[in-house]
């Protein structure tokens, strides 16, 4: 057999097949089109682009507030993922390999959302609307919160709904109270509308606190969502404190460690435990100029009637107890003659009346009567290991 003659050979037609397809399968798969090298006639694979999507769908609505935006993606990672309504963005994390995004805050109800998200050269879209509550949750009121108010170290956040709150935790976690001097705190439920923030010792004094209630998406009960968030600027002022000795009719003022005025003062005759100065740590709550004063529980004729304005008054408690001005110095330093009321004399009324602070400290010894915890703003009588424990969270709120 002449071998040099048999290399001449025609190539049959199985044996070029059998070429081509060696040929394919060694020219890299996944290559998007014939390299420099590619022999003519090679077949390329084409990558597949991912797959996206995207929970509630396109078209979705009544979407619960509380539920969670999620964008996954298969086949390739997520580049973007946007989710907005009338121009806020919501806030959304991805996972490790990006792959999966999902919402951290809760939507807004009666609120029409668009998504958008890609993955390489795959973007996808998603219109949806979240549901109506049957009932809104607002913050009613922030007290004390007036426009420009300075408050005394010892001031409380009361903060009032307009619906009562089942879900207390939930809302609980949704308010946040951040202090330029932070110091421990916790909230109180006093009741299914009303809770109460108190630090465990009293603010430092001369800074800002903002109070936060980001309750919108919220569930704070069956059918029951906050729809609107709540922002309240607060200044602490001075360390105001004023040391009452009911037993040697004096009142002394402090400010940021200095006395300031000491002032001869009248406390209740203590006939009675109605006409009893109660004893504790008191909080200015208002205060007016005058305020008229009707004795409770008498009408006109009737023994210890009376009905009398008062000038420069600064109201202590709910019991109707106030600082105020009074005449009678000749009883001022010496005798308890008022029906539970701190009498001074009018020029040092009004200088307090002048100077106070909304939360500022008067603190009451010399009677036997001990003010109750919830009389007026009378929140420092009770220790804070117990008043914690009115919190939803188990009076783990944190620092202010």
């Amino acid at each position: 057999m002449n071998i040099a003659h048999a290399w001449r050979r025609p190539t049959s037609a199985a044996a070029l097949l059998a070429v081509a397809a060696l040929t394919a399968s060694c020219s890299g798969g996944g290559a998007a089109g014939p390299g420099p090298d590619t022999p003519e006639g090679t077949i390329v694979a084409t990558p597949q682009a991912p797959t996206v999507k995207i929970t509630p769908a396109e078209g979705t609505s009544k979407v619960s507030p509380d539920k969670k935006v999620v964008v996954t993606a298969a086949g390739g990672a997520l580049e973007d993922v946007t989710v907005e309504a009338g121009g806020e963005q919501v806030d959304g994390a991805y996972n490790t390999d990006k792959t999966r995004w999902t919402s951290k805050t809760p939507l807004k109800p009666s609120t029409s959302y668009n998504v958008s998200a890609k993955a390489g050269a795959t973007t996808a879209t998603s219109t949806f609307t979240t549901a109506k509550p049957e009932r809104a949750l607002q913050v009613a009121d922030v007290t004390p919160n007036a426009k420009g108010e300075t408050l005394g170290v010892g001031a409380p956040i009361i903060v009032t709904f307009n619906q009562p709150v089942t879900n207390k935790a939930t809302i609980e976690r949704a308010l946040e109270v951040d202090a330029e001097k932070p110091v421990q705190g916790a909230w109180r439920w006093i009741n299914d509308t009303v809770v109460i923030y108190r630090t465990a010792k009293y603010w430092p004094a001369h800074q800002k606190v903002t109070f936060n209630a980001n309750i919108t998406g919220i569930k704070a009960g069956k059918g029951l969502y906050g729809v609107k968030d709540y922002t309240a600027g607060l200044k602490i002022g001075a360390k105001q404190i004023s040391k009452v000795d009911a037993a040697k009719h004096m009142m002394y003022v402090y400010k940021d460690g200095k006395r300031v005025q000491s002032m001869r003062i009248s406390a209740g005759m203590a006939t009675t435990r109605e006409y009893t100065t109660t004893s504790g740590v008191h909080l200015t709550m208002e205060r007016g100029n005058p305020v008229r004063m009707i004795s409770p529980g008498r009408k006109k004729g009737d023994p210890g009637f009376y009905d009398v304005m008062i000038d420069h008054a600064v109201r202590i408690s709910n019991s109707g107890e106030y600082v105020h001005a009074k005449n009678n110095v000749w009883a001022q330093g010496v005798r308890n003659v008022s029906h539970g009321c701190i009498n001074a004399r009018p020029d040092q009324a009004r200088w307090f009346y002048d100077n106070v602070q909304r939360g500022d400290v008067v603190d009451i010894t010399g009677t036997d009567r001990a003010l109750e915890w919830n009389n007026g703003w009378g929140f420092w009588q009770m220790p804070f290991s117990q008043w914690k424990k009115g919190s939803a969270l188990n009076g783990k709120s944190g620092k202010s």
